[in-house]
């Protein structure tokens, strides 16, 4: 009997080596790259991708390559005090744990980076440096990766900006820009800013490209997110969700989810999350890009006139482009609404957020109240409040000890003027 029990143990033990195998290839078609420390490429078209062989990775994180391998696979946490007080479940991805830059930039960066590796335009070692117009999450990333991969990173940026972002950059190594917000038309944009002095290094005779990474019209932004993103949310459903929420800056995030979801879950609704100040929201639900803040002689602070940053914008990119057809609704949330969410997340749940990330947990709110309770919404968690203390948090303040604030007192905020 103890022989017959030990042939039957080894027998377990093979067969269950060999089904681990096997389902490690099938289920995890990511992980082997991996493990051989060569991370996937985000070159991945649209016909690759197959819903069924994906799935939420679980277990202890596996061995990467570098900062890098450090970027996606990030947790889809349940909110629960939004959750509790309107009956749906609604979920963040939290893209704030990427571990680059911290953000959902990362994604788009190591994506615009690989491509551009592909085609021979960036070398490593070889003096190339990358330009970018960001409003600073996206320069975070590309200094942190820039780095990595052997390349510098010059990053231009509207000068209203949370300082610590372009602190943090200079602290990453890059050179950094801060010039006065202006119209995308105007030569001195930050964007316009960005391509120009690519352009000028490229034919300087002092050697090194210049590659303007122009993460507003890159399709490899959106291609992150389709290759990335969206097969994590729906891997980590199950495929059962049924509304997606997520503002847009480049348009990369929305329009890349929605064209990995909605072909798979036909009935999904895809929402855009707006701030005060932006054309989107008008767009999405009109057809035309206007705002009332943006009429002529009320602009007061920016082209975008919010406190919010990285999203909102009055036109529309090749990367919002791409999937803006798959936008079904769109959520305006005005400062003092991202401010009260902002707060009542801390207060209710501990989770510090940046801006973005408030505009959308309030839009999920809002989406959640219209399809009524029982359903579950998924948005995104961009990055930490900690990049926003000196304007935002600013702003919003100190959330205090004994509070005790009611949803409504939230979805009710009104401006102090």
């Amino acid at each position: 009997m103890y022989d017959h029990s030990r042939v039957y143990i080894g027998t377990a033990f093979v067969a269950g080596i060999l089904l681990a195998v096997g389902f490690t290839e099938l289920l995890y078609p990511e992980l082997k790259h991996r493990l051989r420390g060569t991370p996937s490429r985000s070159t991945t078209s649209l016909q690759d991708s197959s819903a069924d062989s994906l799935t939420a990775r679980s277990g202890p994180p596996v061995i990467v390559n570098g900062i890098e391998g450090c970027i996606g696979n990030t947790p889809l946490l349940r909110i629960k005090s939004l959750s509790d007080a309107t009956g749906c479940e609604i979920l963040g991805k939290a893209e704030f744990l990427n571990g680059a830059g911290q953000s959902s930039k990362d994604r788009v960066a190591l994506s615009m980076i690989e491509i551009a590796e592909d085609k021979g335009i960036l070398k490593p070692h070889s003096g190339d440096t990358i330009y970018e117009g960001t409003s600073g999450s996206t320069g975070i990333s590309l200094a942190t990766l820039a780095r990595a991969k052997g390349y510098l990173a010059h990053i231009c940026m509207p000068s209203d900006q949370a300082i610590e972002k372009s602190n943090l950059l200079l602290k990453l190594g890059a050179i950094v820009d801060r010039v006065p917000p202006a119209p995308i038309v105007e030569k001195e944009n930050f964007v316009n800013r960005a391509r120009a002095l690519a352009q000028a290094q490229t034919l300087s005779p002092t050697g090194g490209t210049g590659f303007f990474a122009d993460q507003f019209e890159n399709e490899a932004n959106w291609r992150a997110h389709y290759n990335g993103t969206g097969p994590e949310i729906y891997a980590q459903c199950n495929g059962k969700l049924d509304a997606f929420v997520a503002g847009a800056g480049t348009g990369g995030t929305i329009s890349g989810v929605a064209l990995f979801l909605k072909p798979r879950i036909p009935n999904l609704s895809v929402v855009l999350a707006d701030p005060q100040g932006s054309g989107l929201y008008n767009r999405v639900r009109f057809g035309v890009m206007f705002d009332l803040k943006e009429r002529e002689g009320t602009r007061r602070r920016r082209q975008v006139d919010t406190i919010v940053e990285g999203i909102g914008i009055n036109r529309v990119t090749a990367n919002f482009e791409a999937g803006k057809e798959l936008v079904d609704d769109a959520v305006r949330v005005t400062d003092a609404q991202a401010l009260a969410m902002a707060r009542w997340l801390v207060e209710k749940d501990g989770i510090f957020i940046g801006s973005s990330s408030a505009v959308n947990c309030f839009a999920a709110v809002k989406t959640a109240m219209k399809l009524g309770p029982g359903h579950r919404i998924v948005t995104v968690l961009s990055d930490s409040g900690s990049r926003h203390l000196s304007r935002f948090w600013a702003k919003a303040g100190d959330v205090g000890g004994a509070v005790d604030t009611k949803l409504e007192d939230v979805l009710n905020a009104k401006d102090d003027e």
